[in-house]
Protein backbone atom coordinates (compact mmCIF):
# COMPACT_ATOMS: atom_id res chain seq x y z
CA UNK A 1 0.00 0.00 0.00
CA UNK A 2 1.70 3.21 -1.46
CA UNK A 3 1.72 6.18 1.15
CA UNK A 4 3.70 9.51 1.23
CA UNK A 5 4.98 8.65 4.54
CA UNK A 6 8.46 9.65 3.61
CA UNK A 7 7.08 13.06 3.53
CA UNK A 8 5.32 13.36 7.16
CA UNK A 9 6.40 16.30 8.99
CA UNK A 10 7.36 15.60 12.75
CA UNK A 11 6.87 17.98 15.14
CA UNK A 12 6.74 17.88 19.28
CA UNK A 13 4.08 18.69 20.79
CA UNK A 14 4.03 19.26 24.71
CA UNK A 15 0.85 18.65 27.80
CA UNK A 16 0.66 18.14 31.12
CA UNK A 17 -1.19 15.39 33.08
CA UNK A 18 -4.47 16.49 33.56
CA UNK A 19 -6.29 16.79 37.01
CA UNK A 20 -9.80 14.45 37.03
CA UNK A 21 -12.36 17.79 37.26
CA UNK A 22 -16.55 18.28 38.71
CA UNK A 23 -18.69 20.40 38.91
CA UNK A 24 -19.43 22.36 42.31
CA UNK A 25 -22.66 19.81 41.97
CA UNK A 26 -20.82 16.44 41.62
CA UNK A 27 -23.27 14.18 39.85
CA UNK A 28 -23.60 12.77 36.68
CA UNK A 29 -27.00 11.88 35.31
CA UNK A 30 -27.66 8.94 34.02
CA UNK A 31 -30.64 8.14 31.21
CA UNK A 32 -33.41 8.14 33.57
CA UNK A 33 -32.19 11.28 35.58
CA UNK A 34 -30.58 9.38 38.36
CA UNK A 35 -27.71 10.96 39.99
CA UNK A 36 -24.26 8.96 39.93
CA UNK A 37 -21.17 10.19 42.10
CA UNK A 38 -18.29 8.35 39.15
CA UNK A 39 -14.63 8.63 38.63
CA UNK A 40 -14.48 10.12 34.96
CA UNK A 41 -11.80 11.91 32.76
CA UNK A 42 -8.37 13.00 33.30
CA UNK A 43 -5.90 11.98 35.63
CA UNK A 44 -3.71 8.75 36.03
CA UNK A 45 -5.73 5.38 35.55
CA UNK A 46 -3.82 2.67 36.94
CA UNK A 47 -6.23 -0.25 36.84
CA UNK A 48 -7.79 0.66 32.94
CA UNK A 49 -5.43 0.24 30.13
CA UNK A 50 -5.87 -0.35 26.09
CA UNK A 51 -7.32 -4.03 26.22
CA UNK A 52 -9.49 -3.87 28.66
CA UNK A 53 -13.13 -3.50 28.52
CA UNK A 54 -15.20 -0.16 27.17
CA UNK A 55 -18.17 -1.44 29.14
CA UNK A 56 -18.96 -2.06 32.60
CA UNK A 57 -16.82 0.25 34.67
CA UNK A 58 -18.02 2.00 37.66
CA UNK A 59 -17.35 5.67 35.88
CA UNK A 60 -17.73 7.65 33.03
CA UNK A 61 -16.12 8.74 29.85
CA UNK A 62 -13.21 6.79 31.41
CA UNK A 63 -9.87 7.43 30.36
CA UNK A 64 -7.29 4.71 29.61
CA UNK A 65 -3.73 5.06 31.33
CA UNK A 66 -2.45 8.32 31.25
CA UNK A 67 -4.30 12.20 30.24
CA UNK A 68 -2.87 14.54 28.66
CA UNK A 69 -3.42 18.28 27.94
CA UNK A 70 -2.23 21.78 28.26
CA UNK A 71 -3.91 22.72 31.41
CA UNK A 72 -3.35 27.07 31.41
CA UNK A 73 -6.83 28.13 30.71
CA UNK A 74 -5.01 30.95 28.52
CA UNK A 75 -3.83 28.48 25.71
CA UNK A 76 -6.53 26.72 24.50
CA UNK A 77 -5.00 27.13 20.68
CA UNK A 78 -2.51 25.65 22.10
CA UNK A 79 -4.05 22.59 23.46
CA UNK A 80 -6.06 22.40 20.20
CA UNK A 81 -2.56 22.26 18.19
CA UNK A 82 -1.67 19.22 20.86
CA UNK A 83 -5.10 17.64 19.99
CA UNK A 84 -4.65 17.71 16.30
CA UNK A 85 -1.36 16.84 15.78
CA UNK A 86 -0.62 14.23 18.27
CA UNK A 87 -1.95 10.58 16.53
CA UNK A 88 -2.28 7.28 17.57
CA UNK A 89 0.87 5.31 17.75
CA UNK A 90 2.89 8.21 18.06
CA UNK A 91 6.14 8.08 20.64
CA UNK A 92 5.08 10.27 24.18
CA UNK A 93 8.43 10.57 26.36
CA UNK A 94 8.00 12.06 30.01
CA UNK A 95 9.97 15.14 30.36
CA UNK A 96 9.47 16.14 34.30
CA UNK A 97 8.97 14.57 37.79
CA UNK A 98 9.80 11.52 38.78
CA UNK A 99 9.14 9.46 35.70
CA UNK A 100 11.41 11.53 33.72
CA UNK A 101 12.69 9.24 30.44
CA UNK A 102 10.03 6.87 30.41
CA UNK A 103 8.58 6.49 27.24
CA UNK A 104 4.56 5.68 26.63
CA UNK A 105 2.58 5.82 23.19
CA UNK A 106 -0.59 7.77 22.23
CA UNK A 107 -3.89 5.35 22.07
CA UNK A 108 -6.48 7.95 21.18
CA UNK A 109 -7.90 11.02 21.66
CA UNK A 110 -11.15 12.77 23.63
CA UNK A 111 -12.96 15.41 22.13
CA UNK A 112 -15.28 18.17 24.64
CA UNK A 113 -12.46 17.88 27.23
CA UNK A 114 -9.55 17.83 24.26
CA UNK A 115 -7.64 15.37 26.02
CA UNK A 116 -4.41 13.43 24.09
CA UNK A 117 -4.59 9.75 25.93
CA UNK A 118 -1.15 8.34 26.18
CA UNK A 119 -0.22 4.81 27.57
CA UNK A 120 2.55 3.79 29.90
CA UNK A 121 3.95 1.04 31.65
CA UNK A 122 2.03 0.12 35.40
CA UNK A 123 5.62 0.78 37.09
CA UNK A 124 6.33 4.33 34.79
CA UNK A 125 2.70 4.97 35.78
CA UNK A 126 3.71 4.61 39.30
CA UNK A 127 6.19 7.39 39.45
CA UNK A 128 3.80 9.77 37.90
CA UNK A 129 2.14 12.90 38.88
CA UNK A 130 -0.87 15.71 37.91
CA UNK A 131 0.77 17.98 36.12
CA UNK A 132 4.02 15.87 34.83
CA UNK A 133 5.15 17.32 31.23
CA UNK A 134 4.75 14.51 28.58
CA UNK A 135 6.39 15.45 24.68
CA UNK A 136 4.79 13.73 22.23
CA UNK A 137 6.75 13.14 18.53
CA UNK A 138 3.84 13.63 16.40
CA UNK A 139 3.77 12.60 13.42
CA UNK A 140 0.50 11.31 10.79
CA UNK A 141 -1.86 14.12 9.51
CA UNK A 142 -1.44 14.73 5.86
CA UNK A 143 -1.02 10.81 5.49
CA UNK A 144 -2.14 10.00 2.52
CA UNK A 145 -2.87 6.99 0.24
CA UNK A 146 -0.98 6.99 -3.27
CA UNK A 147 -3.83 4.65 -5.08
CA UNK A 148 -7.01 5.64 -3.14
CA UNK A 149 -7.53 9.40 -3.51
CA UNK A 150 -11.40 8.87 -1.91
CA UNK A 151 -9.88 7.72 1.06
CA UNK A 152 -8.69 10.16 3.95
CA UNK A 153 -6.35 8.94 6.58
CA UNK A 154 -5.89 10.98 10.12
CA UNK A 155 -5.14 10.33 13.84
CA UNK A 156 -2.76 8.04 12.98
CA UNK A 157 0.95 7.21 13.03
CA UNK A 158 1.86 6.32 9.26
CA UNK A 159 4.45 3.11 10.40
CA UNK A 160 1.05 1.90 12.24
CA UNK A 161 -0.90 2.37 9.90
CA UNK A 162 1.00 -0.62 7.58
CA UNK A 163 0.73 -2.60 10.50
CA UNK A 164 -2.99 -3.22 10.53
CA UNK A 165 -2.83 -5.46 8.20
CA UNK A 166 -4.93 -3.70 5.55
CA UNK A 167 -5.00 -5.91 2.70
CA UNK A 168 -5.80 -4.29 -1.36
CA UNK A 169 -8.40 -5.76 -4.00
CA UNK A 170 -6.64 -7.35 -6.79
CA UNK A 171 -8.20 -4.33 -8.78
CA UNK A 172 -7.41 -2.20 -6.43
CA UNK A 173 -10.42 -0.85 -5.68
CA UNK A 174 -11.44 -1.56 -2.39
CA UNK A 175 -9.42 -2.15 0.99
CA UNK A 176 -9.95 -5.07 3.82
CA UNK A 177 -9.31 -3.29 7.19
CA UNK A 178 -9.01 -5.93 10.13
CA UNK A 179 -11.91 -4.70 12.77
CA UNK A 180 -13.05 -6.12 15.95
CA UNK A 181 -16.67 -5.29 15.39
CA UNK A 182 -18.55 -3.02 12.92
CA UNK A 183 -21.22 -0.73 14.33
CA UNK A 184 -23.93 0.86 12.06
CA UNK A 185 -24.44 4.22 11.66
CA UNK A 186 -27.28 4.81 13.39
CA UNK A 187 -25.45 3.65 16.82
CA UNK A 188 -23.58 7.12 16.66
CA UNK A 189 -23.99 10.14 18.87
CA UNK A 190 -22.02 12.45 20.56
CA UNK A 191 -20.09 14.19 18.30
CA UNK A 192 -22.05 14.32 15.00
CA UNK A 193 -22.07 17.49 13.40
CA UNK A 194 -18.10 18.45 14.33
CA UNK A 195 -16.27 20.05 11.99
CA UNK A 196 -13.46 18.11 11.99
CA UNK A 197 -12.76 14.27 12.40
CA UNK A 198 -8.72 15.20 12.90
CA UNK A 199 -9.68 16.37 16.48
CA UNK A 200 -11.04 14.13 19.04
CA UNK A 201 -13.81 11.40 18.95
CA UNK A 202 -17.56 10.97 18.61
CA UNK A 203 -19.52 8.05 20.84
CA UNK A 204 -21.22 4.86 20.32
CA UNK A 205 -24.89 5.22 21.84
CA UNK A 206 -25.20 2.49 24.34
CA UNK A 207 -28.90 2.87 25.73
CA UNK A 208 -30.27 0.67 23.37
CA UNK A 209 -28.80 -3.13 25.00
CA UNK A 210 -30.82 -5.42 22.64
CA UNK A 211 -29.07 -3.10 19.60
CA UNK A 212 -25.51 -3.46 21.04
CA UNK A 213 -26.38 -7.63 21.83
CA UNK A 214 -27.71 -7.60 17.75
CA UNK A 215 -24.33 -6.35 16.67
CA UNK A 216 -22.18 -7.92 19.01
CA UNK A 217 -20.73 -4.42 20.90
CA UNK A 218 -21.42 -5.57 23.76
CA UNK A 219 -17.61 -6.97 24.31
CA UNK A 220 -15.93 -4.06 23.29
CA UNK A 221 -12.42 -3.65 24.38
CA UNK A 222 -10.53 0.15 24.58
CA UNK A 223 -8.36 -0.15 21.33
CA UNK A 224 -10.64 -2.15 19.31
CA UNK A 225 -10.60 -1.05 15.82
CA UNK A 226 -14.22 -1.07 14.22
CA UNK A 227 -16.13 -0.12 11.02
CA UNK A 228 -18.60 2.36 10.96
CA UNK A 229 -21.22 1.71 8.66
CA UNK A 230 -22.81 4.50 6.57
CA UNK A 231 -20.48 7.15 8.35
CA UNK A 232 -18.50 9.97 6.64
CA UNK A 233 -15.81 11.83 8.54
CA UNK A 234 -14.26 13.26 5.77
CA UNK A 235 -14.86 16.76 6.45
CA UNK A 236 -16.70 16.53 9.77
CA UNK A 237 -18.76 13.60 10.99
CA UNK A 238 -22.67 12.64 9.56
CA UNK A 239 -24.76 9.81 8.02
CA UNK A 240 -23.97 9.21 3.91
CA UNK A 241 -25.53 5.65 3.13
CA UNK A 242 -22.62 4.08 1.92
CA UNK A 243 -19.45 5.78 3.42
CA UNK A 244 -17.66 3.94 5.67
CA UNK A 245 -15.27 4.92 8.81
CA UNK A 246 -12.34 2.84 10.34
CA UNK A 247 -12.08 4.22 14.25
CA UNK A 248 -10.30 3.04 17.10
CA UNK A 249 -12.03 2.73 20.68
CA UNK A 250 -10.37 5.48 22.86
CA UNK A 251 -12.30 5.68 26.25
CA UNK A 252 -15.25 3.57 28.49
CA UNK A 253 -19.00 3.39 28.01
CA UNK A 254 -21.15 6.18 29.46
CA UNK A 255 -24.29 6.70 31.53
CA UNK A 256 -25.46 10.00 29.82
CA UNK A 257 -27.88 10.29 26.93
CA UNK A 258 -26.15 9.99 23.47
CA UNK A 259 -22.78 8.61 24.68
CA UNK A 260 -20.83 6.01 25.22
CA UNK A 261 -16.96 4.33 23.98
CA UNK A 262 -15.73 6.94 22.13
CA UNK A 263 -14.04 6.43 18.35
CA UNK A 264 -11.22 8.31 17.46
CA UNK A 265 -11.51 8.30 13.39
CA UNK A 266 -8.11 7.05 11.51
CA UNK A 267 -9.46 6.30 7.87
CA UNK A 268 -12.88 7.20 5.93
CA UNK A 269 -14.45 7.03 2.59
CA UNK A 270 -17.80 8.94 1.24
CA UNK A 271 -17.49 5.57 -1.42
CA UNK A 272 -17.94 1.80 -0.62
CA UNK A 273 -14.04 1.24 -0.74
CA UNK A 274 -12.92 0.21 3.04
CA UNK A 275 -14.38 -3.30 3.81
CA UNK A 276 -14.21 -4.68 7.54
CA UNK A 277 -12.97 -8.20 8.14
CA UNK A 278 -13.76 -9.14 11.72
CA UNK A 279 -11.31 -10.30 13.90
CA UNK A 280 -11.07 -10.18 17.57
CA UNK A 281 -7.36 -9.52 17.05
CA UNK A 282 -7.71 -6.15 15.78
CA UNK A 283 -6.79 -4.35 18.88
CA UNK A 284 -4.14 -1.81 19.37
CA UNK A 285 -2.59 -3.67 22.53
CA UNK A 286 -1.55 -6.48 19.67
CA UNK A 287 0.05 -3.84 17.39
CA UNK A 288 1.53 -1.71 20.03
CA UNK A 289 2.49 -4.58 22.34
CA UNK A 290 0.82 -3.27 25.33
CA UNK A 291 0.28 -5.65 28.27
Amino acid sequence: MRTNQDRIVMQSVQGNISHPRSGRLPYRLDREGRGHNLPGTGGITYNVRVGDPAMGWAGDHIEPAVSLKITNDNKQYENYGLGLLACIGNQARVVSGDAEGAEGVVTGLHGGINHVLVDFAPEDMEKMKVGDSILVKARGQGLKLEDYPEVRVFNIEPELLLQLGIEESSQQKELRVPVAAVVPGHLMGSGIGASSAALGDYDITTGDKAELEKHNLTDLRLGDLVYLEDCDNTYGREYISGAGSIGVVAHSDCIIMGHGPGVTTIMTSKKDIIQPEITREANLANYLEIN
